[in-house]
C-alpha cells in the first residue's frame, strides 16, 4: 500500500506541472494587459512605470522565465502578491478557502442525505410509485438551475418567511458558530440537491445490480431479513460506483460554489476568482487553478484508496 501510494504521489508531479502550465499560458492568452489596467488611460504611456511594475509583479522576461520563477515560489508556498489589491495571494486564499471548503463540505453531506436512502428505497422497491417518485424527483434535481433556485428563494424570503434571507455581513464560524451554519445551511442545501440528483440515479442503478447477484439470491433464500441482506450484503458493494461518483463532484464543488457564493455574498474562493477573471488578476487565477488541481489529483488518490475499505479484495501493490 504505501509503495502504491508513493508512486501515485509521484505521478502527480507531472499532471500538476502541466496543469499549471497550460493555466500560466492560458491566463496570459486573455486580451488586454493587467499593467495597463492599473495605470489607467493617464499612466499607459509611462514606459518607465510599466517596467518597474512589471518587475514588481514577476511579468518581465518571457514566458519561459516567468513560469519557472512562478513555480519556483508555488513550491515554497508563495502564490505572490495580488496585481489589484497588492496584498499576497497566500492571505488571501488564507480566510477565503476555508469559507469555500465548509460550503463544499455541508453541500455534499446534504447531497449523500438526499440520495443515499432515496436511491436505495427507489432500488429495493423498483417500479413501485416510491422508485417512479424517486426518479422524477432526481431528474428535477438534475435540470433546475442551483442559481435560478437560490434567488426564488431569497426573493420568497423576503416576502413570506426571514429564516432564508441571507445576512448583510459574513459570520464567522469561530465568533458564531450557530449563527455561521443557519447562514450557511440554505447555500450548501441548494448546492448539494443539485448533486444529489447523479448520486441518487447512480446509487438506485449500483443496487439493482448488486441485487440480482447470486450472493442476495442466496442471502434471500436462507430467509434473512431484507435489512440486513441490504446493509451486510448489497450497500457496502454497490457503494463502490457511488464513491466513484462523489470523488469526481469535489472538484466540480469549487466550481458550483462561485454562482452561489455571489448569490449569497459568500466571501468563499468562488467569488475571489470571479472577481480577479474580471480584473486579470493573473497571479489569483493562477493559484486558484492550483488549488483545483490539487483538489482533483488527491480526490482520485483518496476514492481509489477507499476502494480497499469497501471491498477488501481489492489491493494495491
Amino acid at each position: 500500500m504505501q509503495r502504491y501510494i508513493l508512486r501515485r504521489l509521484l505521478l502527480m508531479i507531472p499532471t500538476l506541472l502541466g496543469v499549471t502550465f497550460v493555466v500560466f499560458l492560458m491566463v496570459r492568452a486573455v486580451p488586454g494587459d493587467v499593467i495597463d489596467q492599473i495605470l489607467g488611460d493617464y499612466g499607459a504611456g509611462d514606459a518607465e512605470t510599466k517596467a518597474a511594475l512589471r518587475k514588481e509583479y514577476s511579468l518581465d522576461g518571457n514566458i519561459v522565465t516567468q513560469y519557472v520563477r512562478w513555480m519556483g515560489d508555488v513550491v515554497q508556498l508563495d502564490f505572490g502578491k495580488s496585481v489589484i489589491s497588492n496584498r499576497t495571494v497566500m492571505s488571501e486564499l488564507r480566510h477565503r478557502l476555508p469559507v469555500t471548503m465548509e460550503l463544499g463540505l455541508l453541500a455534499v453531506l446534504f447531497s449523500l442525505a438526499i440520495a443515499l436512502p432515496i436511491g436505495i428505497l427507489s432500488a429495493i422497491r423498483q417500479d413501485s410509485v416510491a422508485d417512479y417518485a424517486s426518479r422524477s424527483f432526481a431528474i428535477s434535481l438534475l435540470a433546475v438551475p442551483g442559481f435560478w433556485v437560490g434567488l426564488m428563494l431569497i426573493t420568497m424570503a423576503g416576502r413570506y418567511f426571514t429564516w432564508g434571507v441571507p445576512p448583510k455581513n459574513y459570520i464567522n464560524f469561530v465568533d458564531n458558530p450557530v449563527g455561521n451554519l443557519k447562514m450557511m445551511a440554505m447555500p450548501s442545501m441548494i448546492l448539494g440537491a443539485a448533486l444529489s440528483g447523479s448520486v441518487m440515479r447512480f446509487t438506485r442503478s449500483a443496487m439493482l445490480e448488486v441485487l440480482r447477484q447470486d450472493y442476495v439470491r442466496t442471502a434471500w433464500s436462507k430467509g434473512l431479513r431484507e435489512r440486513v441482506i441490504i446493509t451486510r450484503h448489497v450497500m457496502r458493494n454497490a457503494l463502490i460506483p457511488v464513491v466513484t461518483v462523489v470523488g469526481l463532484q469535489l472538484p466540480i464543488l469549487v466550481g458550483g460554489t462561485v454562482i452561489i457564493e455571489q448569490v449569497y455574498s459568500i466571501p468563499g474562493m468562488g467569488r475571489y476568482y470571479i472577481a480577479s477573471v474580471n480584473q486579470l488578476d493573473y497571479p489569483v487565477i493562477q493559484a486558484i487553478n492550483v488549488i483545483v488541481a490539487l483538489v482533483v489529483v488527491f480526490a482520485n488518490l483518496g476514492v481509489d484508496l477507499l476502494y480497499s475499505v469497501l471491498d477488501p479484495r481489492i489491493r494495491y501493490s
